[in-house]
C-alpha cells in the first residue's frame, strides 16, 4: 500500500468535512488512525492524536518516544511532539490554535476514542460541539480502493488454501479436540502467511456447531461429526473470513445432507442476488427465503452477513432493514447457517465484492461437506 492512498484517503476525508461534516476530526491509535495515514499502534495511556482540518495539512501530537517512528511509518509531515513532563492538553491547545479551528466549531472523534481522551478535547475546545468520525469514515471506508481488494484477495486465497489441506487430514482429524483442530489452523494460517488471525478460529463439533460463536474446545471430534469451520488470517491488514462445514470421516446425523445441501443452495442465492444498486437487506432475504422455504427458517438465528474490511465486522451489514444499496467496491460476507439445538450446525460462508455488474467471490474453496467433494 502506498503512501499516495493513504494521503488520498485523508484528503478525502478533508472534502467530507468541507461538504459540511465538520470542522475537524480528531483520530487516535485505531483503524482510521492507520486508513489515514499508516501508522498503526494500539491504544495507550499517553495522549496520541492526528488532527484533520476541513482545510490544511494535517497534524499529529505525539508523545516524544514517538516522534521518529511516527515520521517513518506516515506520510504526514507536521508531527509534532510532547513530554512526559508536560501538559498534553496544553499541547493540544496549542495545535488547535494553530489549525484555526472555529471555537464553537463541530469536531468528529474517533468512535472507539477512550473517555479520557475525549474529555481532554473538550476542555480543550469548550465551545465546540461534537460528533463520531465515523459519520465520514464509514463512507469513505465501505468502498475499498484497489491496493485493499488486493490485500483482501490474498486473505481469501490463504484461506483457501488452509480450507483444502484441512481436508485433505480426512480420517486423521478423528479423535482431536476441537482445540487441537484450532491449533493446527492458526499454525497453517501463519506459516501460510498470514500476519496473524483474523478472530479465534471456530472449529464446532457435533452439537457444538449449533451454536453459532462457539469457538473450540475438549470436545473430541467423532466419526461422522459435522464440523464448523470459520477462520481467516490478516494480509497487509486486511482479515480473510471463511466458513466450511465438512464431515472428516463416517457418515453424518440424519438430516444432516439436507441442511447442507439448503445452506449451500441459500448461499448461492444470496451471492447471486449481489450487483450495485440492489440493498443490502435484499441480499439478506434472497438467502433466507431459501431458509425458510426449506423449513429452516427459525433456525437461522443471525443476519446474513457483514462488511470486512480494516475490522472483521464493519458496514454495509447484510441484514433485514438496512436499506444501503450496494456499491462496486464494497466488500462482505454471504454466511447463511442452520443451527439444530442439540444436534448439529452448518453454516458456508464466502466472501465478495461488488463489482460494476455483479460480484466477486474472494473464496473458492470446495463448499461440500465431503472431504473428497471438489465442489
Amino acid at each position: 500500500m502506498t503512501e499516495t492512498a493513504f494521503e488520498r484517503r485523508t484528503r478525502a476525508c478533508q472534502q467530507r468535512l468541507r461538504d459540511g461534516a465538520g470542522d475537524l476530526a480528531v483520530l487516535f491509535p485505531s483503524r482510521n488512525l492507520f486508513y489515514a495515514t499508516g501508522f498503526d499502534e494500539e491504544p495507550q495511556e499517553r495522549h496520541l492524536f492526528l488532527f484533520v482540518p476541513a482545510e490544511g495539512d494535517p497534524t499529529f501530537l505525539v508523545p516524544d518516544l514517538y516522534g521518529s517512528q511516527v515520521e517513518s511509518e506516515s506520510w504526514v509531515e507536521d508531527v509534532r511532539t510532547w513530554s512526559d513532563g508536560e501538559d498534553p492538553v496544553a499541547a493540544v491547545e496549542d495545535v488547535v490554535a494553530d489549525l484555526s479551528v472555529p471555537a464553537d466549531g463541530h469536531v468528529l472523534v474517533d468512535d472507539t476514542m477512550w473517555a479520557l481522551f475525549t474529555q481532554d478535547l473538550e476542555a480543550a475546545l469548550p465551545d465546540a460541539s461534537f460528533g463520531l468520525a465515523s459519520v465520514v469514515f464509514d463512507e469513505l471506508r465501505v468502498r475499498k480502493d484497489e491496493a485493499e481488494l488486493d490485500a483482501l484477495r490474498r486473505a481469501g486465497q490463504l484461506a483457501d488454501e488452509v480450507s483444502v489441506a484441512l481436508r485433505e487430514l480426512g480420517e486423521e482429524v478423528v479423535g482431536w479436540t476441537e482445540a487441537e483442530l484450532a491449533a493446527e489452523i492458526e499454525s497453517r494460517l501463519v506459516s501460510g502467511g498470514g500476519e496473524s488471525v483474523s478472530f479465534d478460529v471456530i472449529a464446532g463439533s457435533g452439537p457444538n456447531g449449533a451454536m453459532p460463536h462457539h469457538t473450540h474446545g475438549d470436545r473430541e471430534i467423532e466419526r461422522g461429526d459435522p464440523v464448523v469451520l470459520d477462520f481467516g488470517a490478516y494480509v497487509d491488514g486486511y482479515p480473510g473470513d471463511q466458513t466450511r462445514t465438512v464431515v472428516f470421516a463416517g457418515e453424518p446425523p440424519e438430516r444432516f445432507a439436507e441442511v447442507h445441501g439448503t445452506v449451500r443452495e441459500a448461499l448461492e442465492a444470496g451471492v447471486s442476488a449481489v450487483e450495485p444498486g440492489v440493498t443490502a437487506e435484499s441480499v439478506d432475504r434472497a438467502a433466507r427465503e431459501v431458509i425458510e422455504d426449506a423449513g429452516y427458517g427459525e433456525r437461522f438465528v443471525h443476519r446474513t452477513g457483514h462488511g470486512v474490511g480494516l475490522d472483521v465486522h464493519e458496514p454495509p451489514y447484510i441484514v433485514d432493514g438496512n436499506g444501503t444499496e450496494l456499491e462496486p467496491g464494497m466488500v462482505f460476507s454471504v454466511e447463511p447457517g442452520v443451527y439444530l439445538d442439540g444436534e448439529f450446525g452448518v453454516r458456508i460462508e464466502d466472501l465478495v465484492v461488488v463489482t460494476e455488474d455483479g460480484c466477486e467471490r474472494l473464496n473458492e474453496s470446495p463448499h461440500g461437506w465431503r472431504v473428497g467433494d471438489s465442489e
